[in-house]
């Protein structure tokens, strides 16, 4: 296992330079001027051509492509991911001044999806073909179907403006977590009940199930002690590379109800034209599926005893 996860770590070292090569390059030839961005939003007018000359030099952003390139590949290799354009602060403190703000939301919405999902998939699975398993199904298909930043408004609209129930914006006590949690979570959360009923029904067919069931066990004993575990895999699956999916839903979500997190952080720079803050953001998010995935495969050897990992010979 452990050189296992050492090789692993090693092609992941390999798909970070290959995310920064790219990621960079779409950054230094997408349209748009920093300069007059940021200078614009400081001073209040447009700026002149010696401030946008200054702007450029001060920054190294009048420097060859290649060279550019190159001084950002060295800065990332010794941990540094730059200096933001507007704030004048590292990216990677302002990364971490704003992430426990989205670590919350992430997982709030995780465990909402996680609540809800399993269950209900385990009991349309129980029950196949019933209302509840009809009815499960209308609203995973609902779930999927609607998109974040709808939804949001709604709950907007329907719970704060109406009802007065929750808060519209802001970043405070569970009041405030409740709606952005929902939102992002709703989305996981219908693709984990799909997943897990169908992983569920597949399960409950094989021939250990019915010959649990023809040695007397309890229902409950069969479904939970027999089934569950091996129904998990691919939902595990799912779930980790739902992970990274969540800090970049978090965009859209942050952004809605005014949540000081990474997402609204990037949607900032990104306006801004804040080039070190958009490589920086897309490495982070980068880096987080990546180590999703690896613990997703040290998870299956939890959940199923038959996976072993082999460095020679693959996956047994």
């Amino acid at each position: 296992m452990i050189k296992f996860i050492a090789r692993r770590l090693m092609i992941a070292v390999v798909v970070m330079l290959g995310v920064s090569l790219i990621s960079f390059s779409l950054v230094f030839f997408a349209p748009g001027n920093p300069a007059e961005v940021i200078i614009r939003a400081e001073i209040g007018e447009e700026p002149t051509l010696e401030e946008i000359e200054f702007f450029f030099q001060e920054h190294g952003l009048k420097a060859p492509f290649f060279t550019q390139c190159a001084q950002w590949l060295y800065m990332i290799t010794h941990g540094d991911l730059g200096t933001s354009f507007r704030t004048e602060e590292p990216v990677l403190v302002e990364f971490i001044d704003r992430f426990p703000a989205t670590l919350e939301l992430a997982v709030a919405a995780m465990f909402i999806a996680i609540l809800i999902s399993i269950p209900l998939g385990i009991l349309a699975a129980m029950k196949q073909n019933s209302v509840l398993d009809h009815g499960s199904r209308f609203v995973a298909l609902w779930g999927v179907s609607m998109p974040n930043f709808w939804l949001g408004l709604l709950l907007i609209l329907f719970f704060s403006v109406r009802l007065d129930l929750f808060p519209c914006f802001g970043y405070g006590g569970i009041e405030y977590l409740i709606l952005p949690a929902i939102t992002l979570g709703t989305g996981m959360t219908a693709s984990l009940m799909r997943l897990m009923r169908a992983s569920m029904l597949e399960v409950l067919r094989q021939d250990y199930i019915r010959t649990a069931r023809a040695k007397g066990l309890m229902e409950r004993v069969v479904i939970w002690k027999h089934g569950f575990k091996n129904a998990l895999i691919p939902v595990v699956t799912v779930m980790g590379m739902q992970v990274g999916h969540l800090l970049a839903g978090a965009v859209i979500v942050e952004t809605i109800f005014a949540w000081p997190g990474v997402g609204k952080f990037l949607v900032d720079g990104i306006y801004a034209r804040d080039y070190p803050v958009i490589q920086g953001f897309i490495l982070i998010i980068a880096l987080f599926f990546v180590l999703s995935n690896l613990a997703v495969d040290i998870l299956y050897t939890y959940l199923d005893p038959r996976i072993r990992y082999d460095v020679k010979k693959g996956m047994k």
